[in-house]
């Protein structure tokens, strides 16, 4: 029987079974790395068969029948949504009828099992390479006193997280990118062969990363947003007969810098449109998009593109202060409340006192915001600053459950 009818206690972090769940998904996680899902070897890693002994043993207390070895465990977490798993203590509401650690198509590790790892060790191998390479790539700019060095450079991971030979050979003269070129050569590796299909690579017209095949003739995009928007569209094919063998970003950049930044340079394109001055990543990434409006006023906007809202929530902190702005918020995709109704809600209640009351918008939320502040409204509407006591959940003008999706 599960806990009484609370939705997230207080300190569901420390709960046994969320814990449980935080060591199967890095044992996921770790299992993809060396192997694959679909292929397992002995011996397994440490934390997988860690993980399988305290799953087993949860199974036999409740009166389940716990999985017969580390490959059932990876089946039950392609194959059985979390909240069907005989895990007891889970809080109620925290997942989703259809939250699963690894796609049930692709059999790749989902964005959510990448955020219980994250969150639950503090950071996760992956995440730990991410923010090694940023903040490699931050202090070569710096040191060159070249702020413009590394907008380049993020805009690059963002709009070419695959390069061609002939890409290779654009970018290798790109001035701008000089104080960066050996971050750059780290952190585009060759692509694994299990990518290609007919001796050809296909690229997502949406996202412009590469996607995986499926099945004899289908192909799966990694990113949640792009799967949320329908079948990938194609975009590039890439024969490596004529092109040579591709390069790509490895998979922590390709989860957390292009996947994010792909929401950030449309919001970029969408606010220029209305004819706002954008800058990017200001002052080596202080936060991601600084937007000036005619009379000098300034929003300082970050992009969030989590899964779970949850996590995000508990990772709230207040924008920092440095280029100044006289407002300041989170932006979210809009697919992701559109998927999970209470996503701003659960945000907000989990949003520590800390971070001020910091608010989460989705991104056509800022778009109408930003058209209404345009039009000379100064209510709270055409507002971003907290609408709420810090500490509350928002209750925006709209309603509780507004995700904009009416917006033009």
């Amino acid at each position: 029987m599960r806990v009484a009818d609370q939705r997230l206690v207080p300190d569901w972090l420390s709960n046994p079974d969320v814990m449980l769940l935080r060591d199967i998904a890095t044992a996921v996680l770790q299992l993809a790395a060396v192997d694959g899902l679909d292929a397992f070897t002995l011996p397994y890693p440490a934390g997988a068969q860690r993980a399988l002994d305290a799953l087993v043993l949860r199974c036999l207390c409740n009166g389940a029948r716990p999985p017969s070895g580390v490959p059932e465990m990876m089946r039950w977490a392609r194959h059985r949504p979390l909240g069907s798993w005989p895990l007891d203590g889970l809080p109620l509401g925290l997942f989703e009828a259809g939250d699963r650690l690894v796609d049930e198509h692709s059999g790749q590790p989902a964005q959510l099992c990448h955020e219980l790892a994250v969150r639950s060790h503090g950071d996760s191998t992956g995440r730990q390479y991410d923010r090694l390479v940023i903040d490699e790539a931050f202090r070569a700019c710096r040191d060159a006193a070249a702020p413009e060095s590394y907008t380049a450079f993020r805009r690059l991971l963002v709009e070419q997280p695959v390069l061609t030979a002939y890409d290779w050979t654009d970018i290798s003269t790109d001035l701008f990118l000089d104080p960066v070129r050996h971050v750059i050569e780290e952190i585009y590796a060759p692509v694994p062969p299990h990518f290609r299909r007919d001796g050809a690579y296909l690229c997502c017209r949406r996202c412009l990363i590469l996607l995986h095949p499926v099945d004899d003739t289908g192909w799966w995009c990694e990113r949640d947003q792009c799967r949320s928007l329908g079948a990938a569209p194609h975009g590039r094919e890439l024969v490596a007969a004529d092109v040579g063998e591709p390069r790509q970003l490895r998979k922590p950049l390709r989860q957390f810098v292009t996947g994010p930044g792909r929401a950030e340079v449309a919001l970029e394109s969408a606010l220029r449109a209305l004819g706002l001055t954008v800058e990017m990543w200001p002052a080596f990434d202080a936060y991601d998009l600084r937007i000036t409006f005619p009379d000098g006023h300034v929003w300082a906007v970050d992009v969030k593109d989590w899964a779970h809202p949850a996590f995000l929530g508990r990772a709230a902190a207040p924008v920092r202060p440095e280029p100044p702005y006289d407002e300041a918020c989170w932006v979210v995709p809009r697919f992701r409340v559109r998927a999970r109704r209470d996503y701003l809600d659960v945000y907000a209640e989990e949003r520590p006192a800390q971070a001020g009351g910091l608010r989460l918008l989705t991104d056509d939320r800022l778009i109408r915001a930003s058209r209404l502040r345009l039009a000379g409204e100064r209510g709270p509407s055409a507002s971003i600053a907290p609408q709420s006591p810090p500490g509350t959940p928002d209750a925006p003008p709209e309603g509780p459950h507004d995700d904009g999706a009416n917006d033009a």
